[in-house]
């Protein structure tokens, strides 16, 4: 068997991927039904991150098969730690980190754990995480309070309207307009499935997803394409309360 073949063999006992990547010529997910994911959508807005990551420290949360934690390493970033829930990706994330070369710390824990890294780090890559929580405002704020150090790429699944109205900051109670008005930000619950999906649980316009980020001391410094923003560290909104000390139950 040659290395082409063991390699298209150890990437069919890996599969079903998610992220299509190329590792030795090998394609991981070349029917994917979104197409070349996630590397087209990468095209639209690598630009928003230096080229240079040299110095750099970047956490990948929910990183999948390691898709964004590998291009940080290729453009130099000094340290990659990458965590994601599910063993099954990071099976594939260790896999494709390996046949690549690139020096990645992988870990095993949930967004809501992420306190136990004791540590700010210069990127944060939150992608596609944030409308699979229950708890996603809760998530927003432990990331400001612990690991987000200078910025954070964002990205979450958007459906409604895609204007972004202009609303008063305060409202009397017997005014219901902003609940009626198009473009005022709403977070679509999912009791069920979305997509097939049991994990889809909230998914905000675009109107909400940015009022989120800023209710979580986030500041918007560029949005170069539909559902992706770059995210710089700000101060809390006043009147905020930090976020809960989170415990996770240990057996």
């Amino acid at each position: 068997m040659d290395r082409r073949d063991a390699l298209s063999r150890r990437i069919t006992e890996l599969g079903p991927w998610f992220h299509n990547l190329r590792i030795g010529g090998v394609e991981t997910a070349p029917d994917h039904f979104l197409g070349d994911y996630p590397a087209f959508k990468w095209e639209g807005f690598r630009h928003v991150l230096p080229e240079d990551l040299g110095g750099c420290s970047v956490l990948d949360i929910g990183c999948n098969a390691g898709f964004y934690a590998l291009e940080m390493a290729r453009r130099g970033a000094a340290e990659v730690v990458a965590i994601d829930s599910d063993p099954h990706y990071l099976r594939q994330a260790r896999f494709a980190a390996d046949e690549a070369g690139a020096n990645i710390v992988f870990r095993q824990m949930s967004v809501y754990d992420v306190a136990e890294l004791g540590r700010r780090f210069d990127l944060v890559i939150f992608m596609g995480v944030l409308y699979h929580l229950r708890h996603p405002l809760l998530a927003l704020d432990l990331l400001h309070e612990h690991v987000v150090g200078k910025h954070m790429l964002f990205q979450c699944m958007q459906r409604g309207a895609g204007d972004v109205a202009d609303l008063a900051a305060d409202h009397d109670f017997n005014d219901d307009t902003p609940f009626r008005v198009e473009g005022a930000p709403r977070l679509h619950f999912i009791e069920h499935r979305f997509a097939g999906d049991p994990t889809n649980w909230f998914v905000p316009n675009r109107a909400a997803t940015e009022a989120m980020l800023r209710a979580s001391g986030f500041a918007i410094e560029a949005h170069p394409e539909p559902e992706v923003y770059l995210c710089r560290r700000a101060a809390r909104p006043e009147g905020t309360e930090p976020p809960p000390r989170i415990t996770a139950a240990r057996t």
